[in-house]
C-alpha cells in the first residue's frame, strides 16, 4: 500500500547500517504525535469498514470526541497546543491521502466522496471556552477554503464529471491539473503517489477514448449512433488528427527535432542559442504570418538575454533543459500564476495549433520538459477555471488541441493514415494535407517495456534547482516496443490501399 510509506525519524541511520538505539537525536513531540496519528488510521483503514473508518476520523478532526483509543485524540491535541497551523493542516491532508489511497486500491469510491462532504456537513461543535478546540475549529475551517482541499476535489472530479453534463469544463483536464501535486517534494508521499497514479489512469483513459472515438466515427454505424467524443472539439477532431500524423517523412517534428539535435553538438551556448529559434520558427505555418511574426520577434529578444554568462560554455544537457524550460515560460506563464503576455499575443492571432507545435518541438528535442510544461498548463488551466467555457472558449479551444496533439505524439498509440482512392503516384505530405478527406485514420497500441525506475528518475528533473537525470545508454537501449492493434480499431476496406507510415 502507499500509505505505508510513512516517515521513519530513524530510517537515515538504519541506510547506513547502523542500529536505530545510537542516534542521540530527541524526536520532536509534534513529529511523535504525527506518527500516532498515521499508524492509528493505517491500522484501522486495513481492517475497518470505511463507514467505521470515517466515524474515526470525524472524532478525530471535527467532532473532537474520543474514539476507540485515547492517544490519537490526544496526539491532536498534541499538534493543536504546538500552535503551528502549517504542521496541523499537513498532517490532516496526509491523513485524508493515507485514506483516499486505501480506499481508492479498494474501489471504495462512495468512501472517499464521503470523506469530501464531511468537510461540508454542519458541524456539531460546542460552544467551549478552550483556547486549543478553538484553534482546532479554526484550522478545520481554514483547511476546507484552501488549495489542500482543492486538490483533495480532483480525485472525485472523475466520478462526477461522468455523472454530471454540466460539469466544470476544466474537469476535462484533470490529468494537468494533478501534475503540481505530485513534482511537488514538500507533499506527502501519499499524496504524490495517489495524484500520479490518478493523472496516468485519466490518460489512459483519454488514449483510449480517443482511440475508439476515430475508429467508430468512421465506420458506417456512426450515423445511425454517433460514438462518444472525449474531445469538444466535435467532428473537428478528425481532421486535426489527420493533419498531425499526415506531416511525415523528413519533415516530421520528430525528425526535425533528431536534425537539430545532432546540428547542436559540440556548440557554444551562444550558437545554440541562435539555431534553436531557427528551429521554432522552421516549418511553422506561414498562413498565420502575423504569429510567426510575432513569435520570432519577442522569442529572439528573450533568448537574447537568457544565460549570458553560459554563452562561451559548450552546450550541455542541463543547458538544454533548462532554456527549453524558459521558453516553455514564455510561451505559457512567467510567474506561474497569469498568462504571459507572449501567450495571450499568440493566441489572440486564432491559431492554436501553431503555439501547440512550438511547444510540441521543444518537448521533442528536450523529453524531460514534459512535466514541467504540463505543470505550466495547469497553472493556465487554474487561472481560467472560475470563468464560463463560453467566456473562454479560445483557451479551452487550445487546451482540448493541445491534449490531442500530445496523445498521439507522446502516448503509446500509434495513429496512421490509410488513403482510400487507388492512385498511381507517390504524393509529398503537403500535397496530402490538401486531401485529407481521401483518407482514413487507424490506431496502433505500441507497448513499451521499460525500466520502472525511468518514471521515478524523470518525476525528479524539475526545474534549474534539480540535478538532471536522463536515461543511461544502457536503458536507451533496453527499450523496445511491440506493436498490437487494438480491438475494433482497425478499419477493413476493399479498395486498393496505401498506407502513410508513421
Amino acid at each position: 500500500m502507499i500509505g505505508d510509506l510513512l516517515p521513519n525519524d530513524n530510517w537515515r541511520d538504519i541506510a547506513r547500517g547502523e542500529s536505530p538505539l545510537r542516534s542521540s537525536r530527541p524526536v520532536p513531540k509534534i513529529q511523535r504525535a504525527q506518527q500516532t496519528v498515521y499508524t492509528f488510521l493505517l491500522g484501522i483503514v486495513k481492517k475497518w469498514p470505511p463507514e467505521e473508518v470515517l466515524l474515526e476520523f470525524k472524532r478525530l478532526f471535527l467532532y473532537n470526541v474520543d474514539g476507540v483509543t485515547s492517544s490519537a485524540i490526544d496526539a491532536i491535541y498534541e499538534i493543536v497546543f504546538a500552535n503551528d497551523q502549517a504542521e496541523f493542516c499537513n498532517t490532516l491532508k496526509r491523513c485524508c491521502y493515507i485514506l483516499v489511497n486505501n480506499w481508492d486500491a479498494s474501489r471504495q469510491v462512495s468512501s472517499i466522496k464521503e470523506l469530501l462532504a464531511a468537510f461540508e456537513e454542519e458541524l456539531p461543535f460546542r460552544e467551549t471556552a478552550s483556547p486549543t478546540l478553538k484553534r482546532l475549529k479554526q484550522w478545520v475551517d481554514s483547511f476546507r477554503r484552501s488549495q489542500d482541499f482543492d486538490d483533495l476535489k480532483l480525485f472525485v472530479a472523475r466520478y462526477d464529471r461522468q455523472a454530471e453534463e454540466d460539469a466544470p469544463w476544466a474537469n476535462r483536464f484533470t490529468s494537468y491539473l494533478l501534475v503540481p501535486q505530485y513534482i511537488n517534494l514538500k507533499n506527502p508521499v501519499e499524496q504524490r503517489e495517489a495524484a500520479r497514479a490518478l493523472a496516468k489512469q485519466l490518460r489512459h483513459q483519454f488514449k483510449v477514448d480517443l482511440a475508439m472515438y476515430v475508429a467508430r466515427s468512421q465506420s458506417a454505424q456512426s450515423v445511425e449512433q454517433p460514438p462518444d467524443n472525449p474531445t469538444a472539439l466535435g467532428d473537428d477532431v478528425l481532421r486535426l488528427i489527420k493533419t498531425v500524423v499526415a506531416k511525415r517523412g523528413n519533415y516530421s517534428y520528430l525528425s526535425l527535432s533528431n536534425i537539430f539535435l545532432e546540428q547542436v553538438k559540440n556548440v557554444s551556448f551562444e550558437e545554440f542559442k541562435q539555431s534553436l529559434h531557427k528551429y521554432l520558427i522552421f516549418s511553422a505555418d506561414q498562413r498565420d504570418s502575423e504569429f510567426v511574426q510575432a513569435l520570432k520577434e519577442r522569442l529572439a529578444d528573450k533568448l537574447d538575454n537568457l544565460y549570458k554568462d553560459y554563452e562561451s560554455q559548450q552546450v550541455n544537457d542541463a543547458l538544454i533543459l533548462r532554456t527549453s524550460n524558459r521558453v516553455i515560460d514564455f510561451l505559457t506563464t512567467e510567474n506561474r500564476q497569469e498568462p504571459s503576455s507572449l501567450f495571450v499575443l499568440l493566441l489572440s492571432q486564432g491559431n492554436p495549433m501553431t503555439l501547440v507545435v512550438t511547444l510540441l518541438k521543444l518537448i521533442l528535442i528536450s523529453r524531460n520538459s514534459r512535466l514541467y510544461l504540463e505543470a505550466r498548463i495547469a497553472d493556465l488551466i487554474h487561472y481560467y477555471e472560475n470563468l464560463p467555457e463560453k467566456e473562454c472558449w479560445w483557451v479551452v479551444n487550445f487546451l482540448e488541441i493541445f491534449n490531442v496533439t500530445f496523445t498521439i505524439y507522446a502516448e503509446n498509440v500509434q495513429y496512421n493514415l490509410i488513403h482510400m482512392e487507388p492512385s498511381g503516384k507517390k504524393r509529398s505530405w503537403q500535397d496530402e494535407l490538401a486531401n485529407l478527406d481521401a483518407y482514413r485514420v487507424f490506431s496502433q497500441l505500441r507497448l513499451y517495456r521499460r525500466d520502472e525506475n525511468e518514471a521515478d528518475e524523470v518525476v525528479k528533473v524539475l526545474d534549474d534547482d534539480e540535478a538532471v537525470v536522463s536515461l543511461s545508454p544502457e536503458k536507451a537501449m533496453a527499450r523496445s516496443t511491440v506493436s498490437t492493434r487494438l480491438p475494433g480499431v482497425i478499419l477493413e476496406v476493399d479498395e486498393e490501399i496505401t498506407e502513410i507510415q508513421v
